[in-house]
C-alpha cells in the first residue's frame, strides 16, 4: 500500500471562491479569516457569547436577527462597520457582549465562507489565536479524517494574513497528527517558518488599511498566536464552543 495514500490529506484553499461543495463530504473544514471574522468569533465566544450565527449576507443577518429577539447584530462590508450594527472587530465587539449573548455576525468574506462549508463533516473557525487548541481538538475528535483549511481571502484575492494563519495551523496539525500535505499546505507552512507574524499582519494590504483606521490594537490581538483555548464549531447553523 502506498504510505502517503494511507494518511489523511491536509490541503489549503487560498480564497473562499475556490470552495467546491461537492468535495466537502467526509472532510474537516477550518475557515480562516484572521482580520477579522474568525478571530472575532473566537474572541466573542471567549467573552461570553453563547452562540454566533454566521450570516451569509445582510439580508440573511436581518432574518436571523428577527428570529432571535435580543440577539446582538454585528457586521462589516469591505472593512466598514455596517450602520446601526455593533463593531465587527474582536476587542471592540467584546465590550458589547454579556454572558450568554447570542450574536448574529456578518462579514464580507469570513462568514460567507463558513456558510458555504456546511456540507462538511465538521466546520471550525480557525485563527492564529486558537491554532494550538484547534489542532489538539481536531486530532482528538477527527483522527484519520482529511482536513481542508479555507482562507477567506478578500473578494476573490489571496490575503497574506489568512495564508499565514493557515500555515501556522498546518504546523500545529502536523505536530498532532500524521497528515499528507498538499503543495498548498506545504507552501503555507513554509511561509510562516521563522516569520514575525505581527509584522506580517501589519504589512499586509488589509493590515495597512486597518492600521490607517486606528485598529492597531485589534491587529496585535489577532496576531497573538495560541493565546485562546476556544474552539468554535458549527452546529445546527451556529458557531458554539466545542467540547472534547
Amino acid at each position: 500500500m502506498n504510505e502517503t495514500a494511507a494518511r489523511p490529506s491536509l490541503h489549503v484553499l487560498v480564497r473562499r471562491e475556490d470552495i467546491d461543495a461537492s468535495r466537502l463530504d467526509g472532510r474537516v473544514v477550518v475557515v480562516i479569516d484572521v482580520l477579522f471574522a474568525t478571530s472575532t468569533i473566537v474572541h466573542a465566544l471567549a467573552s461570553g457569547a453563547s452562540r454566533v450565527y454566521p450570516a451569509f449576507d445582510a439580508d440573511d443577518a436581518r432574518r436571523a436577527a428577527a428570529a432571535r429577539p435580543g440577539a446582538l447584530v454585528a457586521g462589516e462590508y469591505l472593512a466598514q462597520t455596517l450602520p446601526e450594527h455593533a463593531p465587527a472587530t474582536p476587542l471592540a465587539l467584546a465590550t458589547c457582549l454579556r454572558d450568554g449573548s447570542e450574536l448574529v455576525y456578518f462579514t464580507t468574506n469570513g462568514t460567507r465562507a463558513i456558510a458555504a462549508c456546511e456540507g462538511a463533516a465538521a466546520v471550525y473557525a480557525g485563527a492564529l489565536t486558537n491554532a494550538a487548541a484547534l489542532a489538539k481538538h481536531i486530532a482528538a475528535t477527527h483522527p484519520g479524517v482529511p482536513a481542508l483549511l479555507v482562507c477567506a481571502g478578500s473578494v476573490g484575492r489571496l490575503c497574506l494574513e489568512d495564508f499565514i494563519g493557515a500555515g501556522h495551523l498546518v504546523r500545529a496539525l502536523r505536530a498532532k497528527g500524521d497528515y499528507a500535505l498538499t503543495d498548498a499546505a506545504m507552501a503555507a507552512a513554509f511561509a510562516v517558518g521563522g516569520a514575525d507574524i505581527d509584522q506580517l499582519l501589519n504589512a499586509s494590504r488589509v493590515g495597512r488599511m486597518l492600521s490607517r483606521a486606528g485598529l492597531d490594537d485589534e491587529i496585535a490581538h489577532a496576531a497573538a498566536c495560541d493565546s485562546s483555548a476556544v474552539v468554535p464549531v458549527l452546529r445546527d447553523g451556529v458557531m458554539v464552543r466545542a467540547t472534547a
